[in-house]
């Protein structure tokens, strides 16, 4: 006896169950049996809420089918000798089929934590595929897909059918999710290889990614049996759209490359493009952001980096010169105040001592004489403004404890032809 057969009959004695006086047992049966697989999968759900990490994460979602499926396995041999157990018989692979579902996405979860998508979708994918698994174990999945080929169309010269569409959608879904599983594991890899510059290991990720993907997709088609040649109006199609009305896309991801394997900008680096300035917090295919020491972030297109001149501030070497000026009176000291704020940029943990800070002269103004402290920092990321402010504030007290007066502007206002008040007698 066939498999078909075999589903036949179970199908046409479940049929008759129906129509018999003891279906009732068997659908009181199964009840029963799927009501104590919930209370125990409620409590230990409950019972591993927290602190239980990824095993009590399957076993939660385990819980259920497996609970059910010892439940009604222990049933059935009880249940025999009273009472027909088709229905039972046909829920068993059922429960079954549920378990391997729930296993295979927890897999998926955990193999794509950043997949946002999957937890979305979780639900419908879980009822497609235990659906079909159930068709499958029943074996009513050929009935299902010869319904399914009677629904054809074409597509140029390509003839289709709903089950080959249906087909292949399937193929190319599974084939893509076990290309970026393995693109995955390649990346971990490669990321814990830290003798390699970032801007290579990013490069090396995304090829993989891209190749691993596109090979899939061909694959499952080929798998599948559409005709590749039948793409052909498509990739033409897409190909002009990337010379004409994707140019700047395609120039910004051509450029995204090259920025990475070159290394003129990397992670981390503080760069100014125009007015935009910050420090590099990620590179992507596309463009490049900038974060703001004040919190602002400036997308800034791969092309911008290639085609403009970029200020790259730490592009050998992260030390900075940064500088503040004070004006000071003109009969102060000038050796006394070029030694205390030399000192107040010297006290700053964050000030190199080589090369040291140093002060210069740098004008004679109207009020004041101008003097202008250099010094290097070696973490620019850190701030700058913040440096600046702290040595600013150690001068200024440096100064008041010492007798340096720091000027305010002064004028001396001169009335020509004043009109003279005439005095009472």
């Amino acid at each position: 006896m066939t498999r078909d057969d075999q589903a036949l009959r179970l199908l046409n004695e479940l049929w008759a169950d129906v129509q018999g006086p003891n279906f009732v047992w068997q659908i009181s049966a199964l009840v029963l049996c799927l009501g104590v697989a919930f209370m125990l999968a409620s409590w230990w759900q409950g019972r591993h809420a927290e602190g239980a990490g990824r095993f009590g994460d399957a076993s939660s979602r385990l819980a259920f089918p497996l609970a059910g499926l010892f439940l009604v396995g222990l049933a059935l041999p009880l249940l025999t000798p009273f009472i027909k157990v088709n229905l039972l018989k046909i829920a068993l692979p059922l429960l079954g089929s549920l378990a391997l579902v729930r296993s295979v996405i927890f897999v998926l979860r955990h193999t794509f934590p950043a997949a946002t998508w999957l937890t979305a979708w979780e639900r419908i994918i879980a009822t497609i595929v235990w659906g079909w698994l159930a068709l499958y174990i029943t074996d009513l999945a050929p009935y299902a897909i010869e319904s399914l080929e009677q629904v054809k169309f074409s597509v140029g010269k390509q003839k289709l059918d709903l089950w080959t569409v249906l087909h292949g959608i399937i193929t190319v879904f599974l084939t893509v999710v076990f290309a970026l599983w393995i693109a995955g594991i390649f990346e971990r890899r490669l990321v814990r290889l830290e003798h390699i510059d970032s801007s290579l290991r990013i490069v090396g990720i995304r090829v993989a990614k891209a190749l691993l993907t596109l090979v899939a997709i061909v694959a499952s088609l080929a798998l599948v049996g559409i005709d590749m040649t039948a793409l052909s109006v498509f990739t033409g199609a897409l190909g002009v759209g990337l010379g004409f009305g994707l140019q700047k896309i395609a120039s910004n991801y051509v450029s995204g490359f090259i920025i990475l394997l070159d290394r003129s900008i990397r992670i981390g680096n503080i760069i100014q493009v125009g007015t935009d300035a910050g420090q590099v917090t990620q590179i992507t295919t596309r463009y490049t952001v900038l974060k703001h020491p004040g919190g602002t972030e400036f997308i800034v297109p791969n092309e911008t980096l290639i085609s403009t001149t970029v200020q790259n501030q730490t592009y050998s070497d992260s030390s900075l010169r940064l500088v503040t000026t004070v004006g000071v009176a003109y009969d102060c000291d000038l050796e006394l105040a070029m030694r205390l704020m030399t000192e107040a940029a010297a006290a700053q943990p964050r000030v190199q001592a080589e090369p040291a800070p140093k002060v210069f002269l740098t004008q004679f103004a109207d009020s004041s004489i101008l003097l202008e402290v250099g010094f290097w920092i070696a973490d620019p990321e850190e701030g700058k403004g913040n440096i600046v402010s702290d040595i600013n504030f150690a001068i200024w007290r440096s100064f008041r404890e010492h007798g340096v007066v720091i000027p305010f502007p002064q004028r001396d206002v001169h009335i020509l032809n004043a009109p003279v008040t005439a005095v009472a007698s």
